[in-house]
């Protein structure tokens, strides 16, 4: 996790994230600084529960005012290796830093290789990690939401390289009366051990729908179903992490908590205690939530 140092509003991702909704009139160092508190409240509820956090500081230069969600630039894979991405904004693309791993080796993670994506920039095309891409790693299947920052070729490319079968459709939301694509998959679906929970509304072609929920069927997951409104309060941005004595977690700010039902808390009950942090600030500056804050780790270990 990358703890912000000058977290903002970023104007370069505003044209299709429609989840910076927040008023742009306060203060940069005020929003840093609870964009801060957000973030160390988080950390410590994950600590609490016995969660290994890794956090790296931003730096000042070069201004990165999204570093606080690096799972869009990079992910860590059980074969050792590390994915780059290609970044939509021109400001994000400055997030990526190879010191990180350098830190993660001085822990004693092996890293085998990295397997760099980013060039893919220059030709305007994009894959933004584990935003763009939802893995259930377990079942060596790959969920893409096609978008501006979501692109087929890439994706297919990076499911031939780590062995994954590539599941691809279209996802929508509802602004100002159109239906415009989501620019994240994992903003509309998040994969656990057991059970997946998905905006299936989202996916307007009927056979897309109709497959994609196959798929999560076909691996027994329990599929919770979410709507719309719900999306809109990041209740698909989740992520099953582990604690104590491998104890499953499902991390979410208090805005998606509160926007479930209680069936569809007690359906994730079922499977794995709920964890949940207020992300306000994060959430209507950044226009991302909880998953989006932690890149998981899966290299081995010395």
């Amino acid at each position: 996790m990358i703890r912000p140092v000058a977290f903002r509003m970023n104007e370069q991702t505003l044209v299709n994230n429609y989840y910076q909704t927040a008023d742009a009139v306060a203060l940069p160092a005020s929003i840093n600084t609870k964009a801060q508190q957000e973030f160390d409240a988080l950390v410590l509820k994950l600590n609490n529960v016995g969660v290994n956090v890794i956090v790296v500081d931003d730096t000042l230069d070069p201004s990165t005012p999204d570093s606080i969600f690096p799972n869009n630039w990079i992910s860590f894979h059980e074969n050792g290796d590390v994915g780059f991405y290609p970044m939509f904004a021109e400001n994000r693309r400055l997030e990526r830093r190879e010191d990180i791993l350098d830190i993660l080796e001085d822990k004693g993670f092996v890293i085998e290789g990295i397997i760099d994506y980013s060039s893919a920039e220059e030709d305007g095309f994009y894959l933004e990690g584990t935003g763009s891409i939802v893995l259930d790693r377990a079942n060596e299947k790959a969920y893409c939401a096609l978008s501006p920052r979501s692109d087929e070729e890439l994706f297919i490319e990076f499911c031939e390289y780590f062995d994954y079968a590539p599941i691809i459709f279209e996802a929508y939301q509802t602004i100002d009366g159109e239906r415009k694509l989501i620019y994240h998959t994992n903003v509309m679906m998040c994969i656990g051990e057991t059970f997946a929970v998905i905006c299936a509304d989202a996916i307007d072609d009927k056979q897309e729908r109709k497959m994609v929920l196959e798929n999560l069927k076909k691996d027994n997951k329990e599929i919770i179903l979410i709507n719309e409104k719900q999306l809109n309060n990041f209740s698909g941005n989740m992520l099953q992490v582990s604690g104590a004595n491998g104890k499953g977690y499902l991390v979410m700010s208090s805005a998606a908590f509160e926007s479930l039902s209680v069936r569809q808390k007690e359906q994730i009950e079922n499977h794995v205690e709920i964890l949940h942090s207020d992300l306000s600030t994060i959430e209507g500056h950044g226009g991302g939530s909880a998953r989006c804050m932690m890149a998981e780790i899966f290299l081995e270990k010395h």
